[in-house]
């Protein structure tokens, strides 16, 4: 009798060459894995900046419709989290403001969002300024602008 329980407890766990095996495949796989996953930090940057800018087009379309027309270059995104005190003052505009966090978002470097009303590509302009915060550039210092995003 004692020799069956001897044998069932050999034999329900792992040897040590198993663990050994499977923690090598584990390194490899992450050394597959996470080189690509974290050259990536730009893009995903950038693709955070174009839903920054569709969610703050919404909410200057709803504060358009509540009250005739966008805010002003003046007033600027600010408007939507505070009633304006200056400038073309809105009748209806809503108790909370308009964006659900209650302030105005920076872009994924930390920069303000450029706003401009009345736009020259639209009723407003929407800029982000990408990686280095300057007008212009290539790759991750490429501006977004709200009428390049389909």
């Amino acid at each position: 009798m004692e020799t069956n329980k001897q044998k069932k407890n050999n034999q329900a766990g792992f040897t040590l060459i198993e663990l050994m095996v499977v923690i090598v495949i584990l390194g490899v796989l992450a050394g597959l894995i996470i080189p690509r996953v974290m050259g990536r930090p730009d893009e995903a940057r950038q693709t955070k900046a174009k839903i920054q800018i569709e969610s703050l087009e919404s909410a200057l379309k709803l504060y358009r419709l509540d009250n005739g027309n966008y805010s002003t270059t003046e007033q600027g995104l600010k408007a939507l989290v505070e009633h304006p005190t200056a400038g073309n003052l809105p009748k209806n505009w809503r108790k909370g403001g308009y964006l659900e966090k209650g302030k105005v978002p920076k872009d994924p470097w930390g920069n303000d969002f450029i706003y401009i009303s009345p736009g020259s590509h639209g009723d407003f302009d929407l800029i982000c300024l990408g990686k280095d915060g300057e007008p212009g550039g290539e790759g991750v210092d490429q501006d977004i602008n709200n009428w390049e995003i389909e």
